[in-house]
């Protein structure tokens, strides 16, 4: 079976891209992370917003702290972005062979990109849950990954694994939107153009704006559920301070224990509590991924490219004498790997914050 070298291209500059702005902005998601999983009554509240986060980090000297669970976090963002997009893209292949379409529809891809993110939610629902255990730990008190998975059971792993298939809903909501927003841009464009014949689209960064835009829109409808997968996955701040504690073994926690534990202590707006610092990293995060992944796709095409060119002059070598027309062809390599990364930034920047909501 040949392997899908366009799918493994995208695969691999989605995950290195996710890799650098997960690294990048973990501080930021851990004080988010510690920031949504406290639920108290007003006036106990360990936290009155995140920059009370970052200032206990800072007054206890546990700066670094900010950074535990890093290297789980990054293999979880690593392998989620790399079975995302190569299951993205192989649907997408297999969809159009299989259909015998040349193109596909808003309800297909909509299809498409839910079933590749139920696939990653599975797959990496344990790094899911150990890093957020670690982030929520005490500072300093983060215990490894294999000893945060082994504590439990195997069902324990698995914390917030409905809420997470819930959640590619996100992806949906955002397309929609999305759609929806840039139908009446490019409307009012083609009104202003006249004439002209040259085709409409959107630039990068309005695109990029309206993608913004739309996703915050998802974010604010799925908000509930994120909160609620965190805080089901979050450690218990008890455990990490009494052994005793830590060997009862306390009531498994559920969605709806959790969504009224939340309605209880703080109300409809606890619901929404730390919105703005997500839809903050998640943007963020978002542009990080597009810039980086655009930079590293165009250097893997160019890998590929190479390798593809130089094993078919190797074996087909005598084949390229008088033929001129392959030979000059081989010399366009850079314009062509130009046109392909033309061609899927402008197809797929709808789709650069898609699969980043936690």
């Amino acid at each position: 079976m040949a392997v899908d070298l366009e799918s493994l291209s995208e695969a691999t500059s989605g995950a290195l891209g996710s890799l650098l702005s997960t690294t990048i902005l973990y501080p930021l998601d851990t004080c988010k992370t510690k920031y949504q999983v406290e639920v108290q009554d007003h006036g106990q509240r360990k936290y009155r917003n995140l920059s009370d986060v970052l200032w206990e980090a800072i007054s206890n000297r546990q700066v670094l702290s900010l950074y535990q669970g890093l290297g789980t976090k990054n293999l979880q963002s690593f392998i989620a972005q790399f079975v995302y997009f190569y299951g993205y893209s192989y649907f997408k292949r297999l969809y159009l062979e299989k259909s015998g379409f040349k193109s596909i529809g808003t309800k297909a891809n909509l299809i498409l990109a839910a079933a590749a993110g139920a696939c990653t939610a599975i797959v990496t629902q344990p790094l899911d849950t150990a890093s957020s255990r670690m982030q929520t730990s005490a500072y300093g008190k983060s215990k490894g990954l294999w000893k945060t998975l082994t504590e439990g059971t195997l069902s324990d792993a698995f914390d917030g694994l409905g809420i997470s298939l819930l959640l590619t809903s996100n992806p949906a909501i955002q397309f929609t939107v999305f759609d929806q927003l840039k139908q009446r841009l490019l409307k009012q464009k083609l009104k202003e153009a006249d004439h002209d014949s040259s085709p409409v689209v959107l630039s990068a960064f309005t695109a990029f704006l309206v993608g913004a835009i739309s996703k915050s829109v998802a974010t604010i409808l799925t908000y509930p559920a994120i909160r609620c997968k965190v805080m089901i996955q979050a450690s218990d701040p008890d455990e990490d301070d009494d052994k005793t504690k830590r060997a009862q073994r306390k009531p498994r926690k559920t969605v709806s224990s959790v969504f009224c534990n939340i309605w209880k202590k703080e109300g409809i707006p606890g619901f929404f509590k730390g919105i703005e610092a997500q839809i903050t990293k998640t943007v963020l995060s978002s542009a990080l991924l597009l810039m980086i992944k655009e930079k590293i796709s165009a250097t893997t095409w160019v890998l590929i490219l190479a390798i593809q060119s130089t094993k078919h002059s190797c074996s087909n070598i005598d084949a390229l004498v008088g033929k001129p027309t392959r030979a000059l062809s081989l010399c366009f390599i850079p314009e062509i790997i130009l046109y392909k990364r033309r061609a899927f930034f402008a197809q797929n920047l709808e789709m650069a914050v898609v699969g980043h909501i936690s």
